[in-house]
């Protein structure tokens, strides 16, 4: 109990010390999520609605750049035609490059994910099938949007995936992976707190 004391203590100590330097706020965001998958056996598959959210830390490095590593939950997945949902939950850590112009920004980075859960689903029924999915995602990022150091903010982000989504299988001797990958666009609102 202690410890877990002293860490709550620490993390709050450590949040105001990052919230008095000038350049850098904390935000939380908060959004939809249109989500399909790519590659070659992706043909299949329809888009699937889902939302995201989490916070950030915008760290202003120069009036032009700034780092904003972020911890989302987000939902992910494809539609099947005329079968079911895959529904992937990812906690995905951003770790976008910003290029500000007063509030607008452009932004790009990499992006790990690790599954949380993973659910085939009907109208009316939910199979678990984490087991058949690979548990982190690596993938990339880019997008644009407007935000200040304080404040309301809207952004547009894309994000795909490296890695392939489901895991090997094997039948005998012949071991075969589909060919897919997470491919989400995310429209989102944030809300920065700024220390000054």
């Amino acid at each position: 109990m202690k410890k877990l004391l002293f860490s709550f203590l620490l993390l709050v100590g450590s949040v105001g010390a990052v919230q008095a330097q000038s350049d850098v706020s904390l935000g939380l965001k908060v959004g939809g999520t249109l989500s399909s998958f790519a590659g070659k056996e992706s043909s299949g598959y329809e888009n699937t609605f889902g939302f995201h959210g989490g916070g950030f830390a915008n760290i202003g490095f120069t009036r032009l750049f700034a780092f904003q590593p972020e911890i989302i939950y987000s939902q992910k997945g494809a539609k099947l035609k005329d079968a079911f949902t895959k529904r992937l939950s990812y906690l995905d850590v951003p770790l976008a490059f910003h290029v500000n112009a007063d509030g607008l920004f452009f932004e790009a980075g990499p992006q790990v994910g690790f599954l949380l859960a993973a659910k085939n689903k009907t109208t009316n029924t939910s199979v678990d099938d984490k087991n058949s999915y690979n548990t982190v995602d690596f993938g990339y990022l880019f997008g644009l949007g407007y935000q200040r150091k304080s404040g309301l903010g809207i952004g547009l982000r894309y994000n795909g995936g490296i890695t392939k989504v489901d895991k090997p299988s094997t039948a005998g001797t012949i071991t075969y992976q589909d060919n897919i990958r997470n491919s989400a666009f995310q429209l989102y609102l944030t809300y920065s707190f700024n220390g000054r």
